[in-house]
């Protein structure tokens, strides 16, 4: 569905925020993974077709979109990290309002959308007196008025409590099995249980592209996990790839990303897909 080929974004001459990143995506929930700077917003930015590549082609249905943009401009919904609402606008005035500029004339798809997002009995409160979930839900609703094929969602869980995630997550799921969803987070675990497949990216390139599952299983035998009293353990973070450590009283127990049993009292332990992304990371450094 949609191709993304060497593509590279510079700013200025200094600053190369995606670095010949090439992808082949397909229906499914992607999640885009990566530290803040990592170039995840440049890269959606220019799928959403809000800035060009300074090289390399975006190609959707066989279309290169640098060249016809409104090619996938009418088949795309895009929620931004920094999502704003107008002050004096109910959230059905605000859908209103951005069905009249897709030129979606149906209101029965407001109402629906506002049902699937969960805020049709708010429909008729200030969107600027929502929380930052409902927010967030609005902006998803907005997005899904010209019923797209693809979904870019940039950060969509920043800032949300536990509950307003978990509910965000799910609900991005759903639309995954019909829509390619696009997601970027640098929060492993909103992508963990959703994502079909995750693309790593790493100051502008693109460091794996994989299914969560095979990500874990290419970690297996690689983590450990040791306990020590602390003074012990501080030594040895020096030299070993710690994943979490945690203090207990007078003892810590460390997590460690290591090819082979790094102490002889450490116990293998089974690998989670945080663990997996950390250890890959520590991976490329040595390798680099």
């Amino acid at each position: 569905m949609l191709e993304i080929r060497n593509v590279v974004k510079k700013y200025g001459t200094n600053v190369t925020a995606v670095n010949d990143v090439s992808l082949q995506l397909q229906r499914g929930v992607v999640g885009l993974i990566g530290h803040n700077g990592a170039g995840k917003t440049s890269l959606m930015q220019m799928i959403a077709t809000l800035t060009k590549p300074s090289s390399g082609q975006i190609v959707f249905q066989g279309i290169d979109i640098l060249k016809h943009p409104d090619a996938i401009r009418t088949r795309l919904g895009f929620l931004p990290q920094d999502f704003g609402v107008y002050p004096n606008l109910s959230a059905l005035e605000f859908m209103q309002y951005f069905a009249a500029l897709k030129g979606v004339r149906d209101p029965e798809r407001i109402s629906y959308l506002l049902e699937l997002v969960n805020l049709t009995e708010h429909a008729q409160r200030s969107a600027s007196a929502f929380s930052g979930g409902m927010r967030r839900r609005l902006g998803i609703a907005q997005a899904l008025l010209n019923d797209p094929d693809i979904l870019v969602v940039d950060e969509p869980t920043a800032g949300l409590d536990p509950e307003e995630r978990l509910r965000f997550r799910n609900l991005l799921s759903e639309l995954g099995n019909e829509k390619l969803v696009i997601m970027s987070t640098h929060i492993v675990s909103d992508v963990e249980s959703v994502a079909s497949e995750l693309a790593i990216m790493r100051n502008g390139k693109l460091i794996g592209f994989d299914t969560p599952d095979n990500m874990i299983e290419q970690a297996r035998g690689k983590v450990w996990s040791l306990q020590l009293p602390i003074a012990d353990a501080e030594h040895l973070r020096q030299n070993w790839q710690i994943l979490h450590a945690q203090r207990q009283h007078s003892l810590m127990t460390l997590r460690i990303a290591h090819p082979t049993q790094p102490h002889s009292d450490a116990v293998m332990v089974l690998p989670n897909l945080e663990d997996a992304l950390m250890a890959q990371r520590y991976s490329l450094q040595e390798v680099a």
